[in-house]
Parts: C-alpha cells; structure tokens; sequence
C-alpha cells in the first residue's frame, strides 16, 4: 500500500520558498535559489544509510520517482542485491536473523525449538526487531532486561491473558534469563553460520538465588494422582504418571511416539531432548502402566498423546487439565507447576539416597551442579547419611 503524504504533497511544493524544504517518508523536496526544486532520499536500509540525489524538478523528476527509488533499494535489499561498497556486509537485522535462525535449527534437528521460538517470538524479536545483528550493544541488552523485569508474567502467553491483571506478577530473573539464553545461542550460531565475526555483545544474566525447589509429598502426590483419575481428560493422568516416575520435562512427555517407547529394556527414547537425544530409564511400574496404555491407544497412532486438531499431530500443552487437577488436590496451581513433578521426581531420588551421577543420568541434566541443587532441599536424608556414617565408623569417645 502507497504511503499517504499530508506534507509533501504538490501544492505544498509549489508554495515553498527558495531555501525552504519538506520532508516526510524519507523524502525530501528542496526549493533552490533559482527556483528549481530537487529530491532527495534519506534512509535506513538494513542498517545502511542511503542518501541519494534522485534530481531535479526542471529535469522532469517527480515524488513517485523517489517513492520508486526507494521501493526498488528495499526490494533488492530483501533479495540480497543492494549495491553497497564491496567487501562489506549486508546488515542483517534481528528479525531476519532470527527468522533464519529458527530454519537453520530446524535443519539442524536443534534442540528445545519450540521455547526458542517462543521466546523470539513474543519477547526478543518486538524489541530488538529492527536492530542490526552486528549493532545489538551490551546497553541495548541491559535496557531489554530492565524491560522485562518491569513486565507482567502471563501464565500461559499472551493467548492466555487474564482479564484482571493487577493480580500477575512480574517476570521472574530466571525467565528473563532462559530468554538471555537464546539471545545468546544466536550470537553464537551467527558466528559458526558466517554472519559476522564476533559477538556483538556481552550478555550478563542476572544472578539467580538457589531458592526453594516446589515438589510434592507422597501424600500430595497420591491426592494428585486420585484427581487426575478423575479428571474429564484422557490424557492428564498418563503425564502426570510418566512425569512423577521419570523427570521428564513436558514437551519430553507429549512427544513420545510408540517406536520411541521399549517396554523390555524399561526405557523411553527421547530423540530431541534438552541436553540431546538420551535413553530415558522408567520404573517397572510404568512400563506395565505404559503397556496397557498403548494397547488402548486407537490403531494407527503413532503418539502416545495424539491431537488430531493439532499442527504436530500431538498435544503441545496440558496446562487447563493439569491446573483443573491440581486445584481438585487442593493444592496452588500457581506454584505446583507442570515442571513440578519434575522437581519431585529428582528431589525423591535424591532423597532416597541415590548418588548425584545416577541422579544425573535419569534427569538428564547437563552438570552435576545442576543436580546438586536437589541435595539441599531437605535435611531428613542427610541426617540419615551422617547416622549411617556414625555406625559404619563408631569413633570411640
């Protein structure tokens, strides 16, 4: 659609007076001391400033012809064709490298696409959108962070917005960090894909406190598992029943397909997980459980939570269902997560008194520091330990 010009218009510039200009859109229109006038272009392509001399009002130059100037700069901009000195680089904006970033991890089989995406989406790209790649500054990332503490948490996304809103909280330093996170994968990719030579700046993330992991009794968990028997929805007792026996993270339990699940060897094969692709051990019980919940599966399926409705062809979310059952245990939806169960998956291993790299490699975390969180939450079972040492050694008084 044309651009509607109220200033640059021709009666305008026919009224103006030698030495007197109009601009808007980028054009300009300046009336010389010898009466002829001249149009000009002023603008920012892909972090480039073009600034040329389109001619002159006695030559037969009009506005369209700079509108069309312009229009042709943009279009050769976005086919990578403008004319710019050779040996430098067409300046990609954040948007458009995040856009190519997305595809290229997409190819790449990368891990964890969906979050990314949606923290580009909603967060990074509205802010820094424009912005070349090259330009984005450490002020510029300490600015989005200021932002973004001052934003309301919506549960959920924007899709999800509640109506009285005054009752959200504001968005957590761990938040923000998951989302400094991909900002900062994508310098790096950047780097190894040739679109620049260097980080265009250095990202410091706010330090998080260890804070108190939320996880669940037993006696909370059996009250979890009766409602979500209960509960309308097919498919929220088998998340939560794969989530409390495995850790797994969400997206982890809604992808799993059928070739992906071997009842003999009691494991779960997660191809696009995390950390990547690992072999999730299960407990006896949920392989029996997981046995006959695929024979009641309809034939054909190839998910264990199938969504006919949805683009992937199984679930992506089980937010309402497990927020229903939640509350029906009479527990707080707002902090019995679906991360959650595996919050306590973890912190009952480590309870129990399994070792921190066996820990490790059911959860599926990166680092024993990660893991190591877990081993503070609850002093009973280092009491426990040190009673144990007390017998083995008997130090005489």
């Amino acid at each position: 659609m044309a651009k509607a010009f109220e200033k640059l218009t021709r009666p305008a510039m026919r009224k103006l007076m030698p030495g007197a200009k109009i601009n808007e859109h980028g054009i300009t229109f300046e009336r010389l001391g010898n009466g002829d006038g001249v149009f000009t272009v002023n603008i920012m392509v892909d972090g480039q400033r073009i600034h040329r001399v389109i001619g002159r009002e006695s030559d037969g130059t009009t506005r369209t012809q700079a509108e069309e100037f312009i229009e042709k700069v943009r279009r050769d901009a976005r086919e990578d064709r403008l004319a710019l000195p050779k040996g430098r680089k067409i300046a990609l904006s954040f948007e458009e490298a995040a856009e190519k970033y997305l595809h290229k991890l997409e190819e790449e089989g990368g891990n964890d696409l969906a979050a990314k995406r949606r923290r580009l989406n909603q967060h990074l790209v509205p802010f820094f959108g424009g912005i070349p790649l090259s330009k984005i500054s450490a002020f510029d990332v300490e600015r989005y962070k200021k932002q973004r503490s001052q934003e309301k948490a919506i549960p959920g996304g924007e899709k999800q917005k509640p109506k009285d809103e005054s009752r959200l909280k504001l968005t957590s330093q761990g938040t923000i960090n998951r989302e400094l996170a991909v900002l900062s994968h994508l310098f790096n990719k950047a780097i190894e894909w040739g679109w620049g030579t260097g980080r265009p700046a250095k990202i410091k993330r706010f330090k998080e406190g260890q804070g108190r992991i939320t996880y669940l009794t037993v006696d909370q968990i059996k009250r979890l598992i009766d409602c979500a028997k209960q509960d309308q929805s097919p498919q929220v007792y088998p998340f939560i029943v794969i989530g409390l026996e495995t850790s797994m993270r969400k997206m982890e339990i809604l992808s799993i397909r059928r070739e992906h699940v071997d009842l003999q060897r009691k494991i779960i094969f997660i191809p696009k997980a995390k950390a990547g692709m690992r072999e999730q051990p299960i407990t006896t019980h949920l392989a029996e459980f997981l046995e006959g919940y695929l024979a009641a599966l309809p034939k054909g399926t190839p998910w264990l939570f199938p969504s006919v409705g949805a683009k992937e062809g199984h679930s992506v979310d089980i937010r309402k269902p497990y927020r229903r059952v939640v509350v029906a245990a009479g527990l707080d939806p707002d902090a019995v997560v679906r991360h959650t169960l595996r919050h306590t998956a973890i912190t009952h291993l480590v309870q129990a008194g399994v070792d921190l790299p066996t820990v490790k490699r059911i959860s599926g975390h990166k680092t024993l520091i990660m893991v190591e969180r877990y081993a503070h939450q609850n002093g009973a079972h280092i009491s426990a330990a040190m009673d144990k040492l007390e017998k083995r050694i008997k130090v005489a008084g």
